[in-house]
């Protein structure tokens, strides 16, 4: 059954299963229950906790269960706001589920809203990878306003989906012409890609903070990256390519995978022998390992919100769309704000404050 984020926009009935849930405190058996289900996510996964419990999160890792099996997983992860001495809640791209399951919705959307109030949270987001809701559907309206959309969107909504159940000359046949002849071009012109490890590291860290200059995007300092890339290589959950002319090192991506989906998320480049067109070589190795390691999905991880050429992430879109991608959108962030009043200054009236704030700086230094 294809999955439907329809028993979220309805009004929700009272839940007949007798769920449980519980925290797990074990990797083996946490990434175990999560490969068993729907939806699942490399966000959900015990590493990605471990690693944002090391970055000002603090994780736990809740699995709701019937009859002893598995039914739905939700790591949630707790950033503290000293100045109100509470906290907020995040289940990034989760949690997992049978979404077609109304019963089940009700009852794991539930146990969230108990633990968000149990941990004197604000409010607790979710953002699971879901289409959106057909017209006229809404979101929770059963229970006290529910959950609401969220004024704050943490992962993309848009994504572009590559379905790697098909043979790779029927991949090759389904790309663009342009970029099917660059693959090639890449090939003739010396490019060559291979597989890395965590010694790679500090080389796709340079090109990425290069990468980041050349476009003009903000990045995070580069011991959060050494972090994430190497714990998820060490795990076996994330593999680097590089691309490399007469064995200088010019592009490298690092796909994360979990179960049958592969994911890329970070895709760097320098300005050296860029008429060669590694990237695109790079990115075409990249779909051959993941459907070579069993996976049937490949998450191009991101695309505009809106379809329009001024948009900041067209001329990326573009390129993403040119390997034959299916666009696909998703319902993005939603919040279930465990205290109103505490979520509008949270998230209305803070910003507001905090903008007028850097206005006035602005103006005192000349800005």
């Amino acid at each position: 059954m294809e999955t439907s984020a329809s028993n979220l926009h309805a009004p929700r009935p009272t839940s007949s299963l007798q769920m449980n849930f519980r925290e797990v405190d074990d990797r083996v058996e946490w990434n175990t229950a999560l490969a068993s289900l729907p939806t699942r996510h490399v966000l959900q996964t015990w590493e990605w906790g471990q690693f944002k419990g090391r970055w000002g999160w603090s994780p736990r890792y809740l699995l709701f269960e019937e009859g002893g099996m598995p039914r739905a997983a939700a790591l949630i992860l707790r950033r503290e706001v000293p100045w109100l001495r509470l906290g907020i809640l995040y289940v990034p791209k989760g949690p997992a589920l049978d979404y077609s399951d109304a019963a089940l919705v009700e009852a794991v959307l539930a146990g969230l809203e108990t633990v968000a109030r149990r941990e004197r949270a604000i409010f607790v987001k979710i953002d699971p990878d879901l289409p959106p809701p057909r017209a006229g559907e809404g979101w929770g309206g059963g229970r006290g306003g529910g959950w609401r959309f969220s004024p704050e969107q943490i992962q993309f909504r848009n994504t572009v989906l590559l379905d790697l159940t098909r043979p790779e000359e029927e991949l090759l046949a389904a790309m663009k012409p342009k970029t099917r002849y660059n693959v090639r071009l890449a090939s003739r012109k010396g490019v060559a890609v291979r597989t890395g490890g965590v010694e790679d590291v500090e080389t796709l860290y340079a090109m990425y903070a290069e990468t980041a200059r050349r476009d003009g995007f903000i990045i995070r300092p580069a011991d959060y990256y050494r972090d994430a890339w190497s714990s998820f290589v060490s795990a076996g959950l994330a593999q680097p390519l590089i691309a490399e002319v007469e064995g200088e090192a010019v592009a490298g991506l690092i796909l994360f995978r979990f179960g049958d989906r592969a994911w890329y998320m970070y895709g760097m480049s320098r300005d050296a022998h860029r008429d060669k067109m590694p990237n695109h070589l790079l990115q075409w190795e990249a779909i051959r390992w993941a459907k070579s390691h069993g996976c049937t999905v490949y998450d191009m991880w991101g695309a505009p919100d809106r379809l329009d050429e001024s948009d900041p992430m067209w001329g990326v879109y573009r390129f993403k769309e040119g390997f034959g991608g299916q666009l696909t959108t998703h319902i993005g962030a939603y919040d279930f704000p465990a205290s109103r009043l505490w979520y509008w200054v949270y998230t209305v009236a803070m910003p507001r404050v905090l903008d007028v704030m850097r206005r006035r700086h602005q103006r005192h230094i000349g800005l």
